[in-house]
């Protein structure tokens, strides 16, 4: 058994349809640093899904899907550190230097500070 085989992404944590990806955008809680902005919306599953949204600012369709496998990757190897429940969609910023490395750092720090906030505004607002 290889080491990363319990990190695999299922159908399930993926967000693909418009509307989901509408409701996230519609919540408005957002961070970003250098190399990712983040979108989240709380959901009422007991998993947490991400969408990737790489625009045609960050060139060619070939550099394009490099940015999106890359943050693919990095949230598949983060998936269990992550708190639940949440679904993001992952933005990359328009750098050319942005590694797999800098993407994982980013949604590990942005992730749980988004997750913080999100529960302070349920509470507020109850």
């Amino acid at each position: 058994m290889s080491e990363n085989s319990g990190f695999r992404l299922t159908p399930q944590m993926h967000l693909r349809r418009a509307q989901d990806f509408e409701r996230v955008y519609g919540s408005g809680v957002r961070s970003g640093d250098d190399h990712l902005l983040i979108f989240v919306h709380s959901n009422d599953l007991n998993v947490i899904r991400a969408g990737v949204s790489v625009s045609r600012k960050h060139g060619s369709a070939v550099h394009r899907n490099v940015k999106r496998r890359r943050l693919k990757e990095a949230f598949r190897l983060l998936q269990h550190e992550l708190p639940s429940g949440l679904d993001l969609i992952l933005i990359p910023r328009q750098r050319d230097d942005s590694a797999l490395v800098d993407y994982k750092a980013s949604i590990k720090s942005l992730v749980p500070r988004l997750a913080r906030r999100l529960q302070r505004n349920s509470e507020s607002g109850s």
